[in-house]
């Protein structure tokens, strides 16, 4: 039943989504457009409370509540970037607003936005702890917490190769590309020729 649920989530999430941008952009009605994706919320709410009512209800813990709780805390983390990324590719389709400036490519710019998409995992990864930590206190019974705990454990895996990865970015950021240049003089190359000048 979680994982079904965990589903049904994903989609109504997507789903609510469509919603929310259709009414916001193509039938210009912003406040329901909001009001849509103010749901969003909701859904892991809704998983949030089932996950609860199987485990009150005598349900062995699991990986299904585990990846239930993983799903909340990447949702909170995660969530309103990519409602925000996807609101201004829309705007900029169906409004005509300007195109949305994608991510730095180079330098520390680029160090400081991995950074930041770092910060969301790491918020998912406390997110999910929390609510596994919960739930082992409230199943207390060592015996039969071992699945919660291995995805609390994943959770942190998560966070630290995230990190790594993001820390990469700070400790050799990618350099700007220079224009075209001859090896042997180093001068720029003609534009109509590609010769060196």
């Amino acid at each position: 039943m979680i994982v079904a649920l965990i589903v049904a989530c994903e989609v109504g999430f997507w789903v609510l989504l469509a919603a929310g941008l259709a009414a916001r952009y193509l039938l210009r009605m912003p406040r329901t457009g909001a009001a849509l994706l103010l749901c969003e919320p909701l859904l892991e709410v809704v998983l949030l409370v089932a996950t609860v009512t199987d485990l009150r209800g005598g349900a062995e813990p699991s990986w299904r509540h585990g990846l239930a709780a993983l799903y909340i805390g990447y949702t909170v983390g995660h969530g309103h970037r990519t409602v925000k990324w996807l609101d201004g590719h829309a705007a900029h389709r169906l409004a005509g607003a300007p195109r949305p400036a994608g991510p730095p490519r180079h330098g520390m710019a680029r160090a400081r936005y991995e950074g930041r998409l770092w910060l969301g995992t790491l918020v998912a990864g406390c997110v999910a702890t929390v609510l596994l930590y919960a739930a082992i206190l409230y199943v207390d019974d060592p015996s039969r917490v071992g699945p919660l705990q291995s995805w609390m454990g994943a959770a942190w895996r998560a966070v630290g190769i995230h990190g790594l990865i993001a820390l990469s970015y700070a400790i050799w950021p990618r350099k700007r590309p220079t224009p075209e240049s001859d090896r042997s003089t180093g001068k720029p190359a003609d534009e109509r020729t590609g010769m060196p000048r």
